[in-house]
């Protein structure tokens, strides 16, 4: 977390010196256009500070009002940035949409060329670094800022081709007729990021995630692992949740089962490339379990093994035994 903490601050600082820039180019310029990229870098700053707060609050151990920890509040970090950035891009198609019927006069192009092309520049190597290592560290804060950085890069690539068309046509009329195309891909972008905030908050599965736990389970199985049923999984920052059901041979005692439920705890935290808890509910096996059974010279087993259940998405969701499907 100290590692995300200064990843947030470097953006947050990177962030202040751009927007000054950018708003300077503004001011030479008098451009609309010019003004989409500043505008949303006020929503850089602002998004930054809110996710060095959220990633400061993410840090605080489990207490009684939250036994889940805290790192949801990186979901919440990335609505509020979502919800900025849908503002900005409304904002900038409001006056865009203004100017063409009462348009203004725009000058010193080229100076407003070189400033955004450098801020350009700038924001798209710090976003790569951001998101390559968001992904690293689990964090969707860090990742959603390198995002809305590469969002920022895209943009000033458009501007500079969009500003030198206008210097060299020389129609002005140009300048709010972008805007309005970037400020509709801005609020695509804001969109997008609220969606995956939503999915969060909402305890939508993260399917790749859970996916990359499947593999493992089916790669390292063990035989008295029968089947694992009502799989259910939920994300909190860099943390995931798991509660399931686990089929285990009927006759083993408690000590047993403590042992096969800690095994797979200790399987995934090793062996994934997130943090996983596991919190598994142990099903007694039935005689209708053994056609699928891999448990060699079984002292119970009422029927010879007769195929093989891999273990998917489908499957191990339902609240269910596998023969019940």
């Amino acid at each position: 977390m100290q590692q995300q903490k200064k990843i947030i601050l470097l953006a947050l600082i990177t962030g202040v010196v751009l927007m000054v820039a950018k708003f300077g180019a503004y001011l030479i310029t008098s451009s609309n256009f010019v003004l989409t990229d500043a505008a949303e870098s006020i929503v850089n700053v602002l998004a930054s500070s809110f996710a060095f707060y959220s990633i400061y609050l993410a840090l605080q151990p489990r207490d009684r009002n939250h036994p889940y920890g805290h790192g949801k509040v990186e979901f919440f970090s990335v609505f509020v940035e979502g919800t900025l950035i849908c503002i900005a891009g409304l904002g900038i198609l409001i006056k865009s949409t203004y100017n063409i019927f009462y348009p203004h006069q725009i000058h010193d192009l080229l100076m407003g060329v070189y400033i955004i092309g450098v801020t350009g520049v700038i924001n798209g190597g710090l976003g790569y670094y951001m998101i390559k290592r968001g992904k690293m560290l689990k964090s969707i804060t860090i990742e959603a800022d390198g995002r809305h950085l590469i969002t920022d890069m895209v943009t000033a690539a458009g501007l500079v081709a969009g500003l030198l068309l206008i210097y060299f046509t020389k129609i002005d009329l140009l300048d709010s007729i972008l805007s309005i195309l970037v400020a509709l891909y801005i609020f695509f972008v804001g969109y997008k990021l609220l969606r995956k905030s939503v999915s969060g908050l909402m305890d939508e599965t993260d399917f790749e995630l859970v996916q990359e736990i499947l593999t493992i389970l089916n790669d390292k199985r063990r035989v008295e692992w029968i089947d694992f049923h009502n799989f259910r999984a939920q994300k909190y920052g860099n943390e995931l949740h798991i509660d399931c059901h686990m089929t285990l041979p009927n006759y083993f005692d408690l000590n047993k089962v403590h042992e096969e439920v800690s095994l797979v705890d200790q399987l995934i935290s090793k062996a994934a490339s997130v943090k996983t808890e596991f919190f598994i509910h142990a099903d007694p096996c039935l005689p209708d379990c053994c056609h699928y059974c891999n448990i060699p010279n079984c002292p119970i087993r009422s029927e010879a093994k007769t195929s093989d259940i891999t273990w998917t998405m489908e499957n191990i969701t339902r609240n269910k035994k596998h023969f019940e499907q």
